[in-house]
């Protein structure tokens, strides 16, 4: 998980590994690990999580990689994959409540539904402002063998991570520079 958008982060989910790839989501523990990870931006589950939980978010995750995947490149995402992430979205409304805080209105939005709905269309409607939003800046890494994608806050950023596939792609140019 390197911080970007939501539904970057759940595509990020499927990594890779000098040993091949790597699937960040293959129990229902290393789901709710991800989603304590997520606390900040999605809803956390009331009761235990359980297979159908995470069949769901990896059938999302699979559909918004798709999508993502097409609409990066500027080609048309399949439509039962569109379709899908659209039904995805529909599963808990979206609904707004008014507060008061410091003096003014404040917004907030909630999902109606069932924990594996509200965290599907919360998914699902993380990956539609990502789509009609920055999709075509959103890059994927240039570290060798990495296929994390990332949103740059910079244009010159090229990695996913500094600190670990820039640093991989640095010492690979010095060990190149150095060598007898």
């Amino acid at each position: 998980m390197t911080g970007e958008p939501v539904a970057l982060d759940l595509i990020n989910t499927l990594g890779a590994s000098p040993d091949g790839p790597v699937d960040h989501l293959t129990t229902v523990d290393a789901l709710r690990a991800w989603l304590r990870a997520q606390a900040h931006r999605l809803p956390q589950p009331g009761a235990a999580l359980n297979d159908a939980d995470l069949a769901a978010v990896l059938d999302l995750r699979e559909i918004v990689g798709t999508v993502v995947d097409h609409a990066r490149r500027g080609a048309e995402p399949p439509a039962p994959a569109l379709r899908a992430l659209s039904g995805a979205d529909r599963l808990a409304p979206p609904y707004r409540t008014l507060s008061w805080e410091d003096g003014q209105i404040a917004v907030s939005v909630g999902r109606a539904g069932d924990y594996r709905s509200t965290l599907v269309a919360t998914l699902a409607g993380a990956a539609i402002d990502l789509l009609s939003g920055p999709i075509a800046s959103v890059r994927g890494c240039e570290g060798p063998g990495c296929r994390m994608l990332f949103l740059p806050a910079h244009p010159r950023r090229r990695w996913c991570s500094p600190e670990l596939c820039g640093n991989r792609v640095r010492v690979a140019r010095y060990y190149q520079r150095h060598k007898s």
